[in-house]
């Protein structure tokens, strides 16, 4: 059986990465080596490297770790570790996109609808190997809502706050679940939503 989407997603400190693994966890149990992490980071800098030690001094013996920055190292992690773990956890899609625009020349980066094409290609990359998992149970991916406050003054933190924008809509649609995480809270909201006409007829009633 196909392994089930999951996404979650929040503001930094929503509590959306321990919310990911708690799920993990309950979903895939705690025996040695039952879970798997793929983790797209690059430590760059001490901030970035004290992020990427907390996250994994909360992990134990359940938890094998895949190191996955690249778009080619990703896709094989999700194919590999969903034929050997019963859960799997992909942390983070937009630490993934940001790396992908790292890796594009300023051409590319000049080209929006080639950018638009590329992340949406790049998602559906992660979807497909994802769906292929044949021993989790569920495939967790961890995003961040990065569209909630204030326009970037430059143009490439425009293009990156609206190609996460999409990237996240479309895992979304993917996923048999999307969590958002806020205060530590998290609440199924693709179990709420709505159609457009749906909301309507809910709200105006028919004609």
């Amino acid at each position: 059986m196909a392994a089930k989407l999951i996404l979650v997603t929040g503001g930094a400190r929503s509590g959306k990465s321990r919310f990911a693994e708690n799920y993990a966890e309950a979903a895939g149990g705690m025996e040695p080596g039952s879970l798997a992490y793929i983790a797209t980071a690059l430590a760059f800098d001490e901030e970035m490297r004290f992020r990427i030690d907390r996250h994994r001094a909360r992990r134990g013996a359940p938890w094998q770790t895949y190191e996955a920055p690249g778009e080619q190292e990703a896709i094989q992690a999700l194919l590999e570790s969903g034929k050997r773990h019963k859960a799997v956890l992909f942390d983070c899609v937009t630490l993934y996109l940001s790396n992908i625009l790292c890796s594009c020349s300023e051409a590319e980066l000049a080209d929006e609808s080639g950018l638009y094409a590329r992340t949406q290609e790049a998602v559906q990359r992660l979807i497909d190997a994802a769906r292929s998992a044949v021993q989790a149970r569920a495939v967790i991916f961890v995003t961040n809502e990065v569209g909630a406050g204030i326009v970037p003054e430059n143009q490439l933190a425009r293009r990156y706050r609206d190609l996460a924008g999409l990237a996240n809509a479309q895992l979304a649609e993917a996923a048999a679940a999307a969590y958002l995480c806020v205060c530590g809270q998290a609440v199924n909201v693709k179990a709420l939503a709505k159609t457009a006409a749906q909301a309507v007829s809910a709200d105006l009633g028919d004609f």
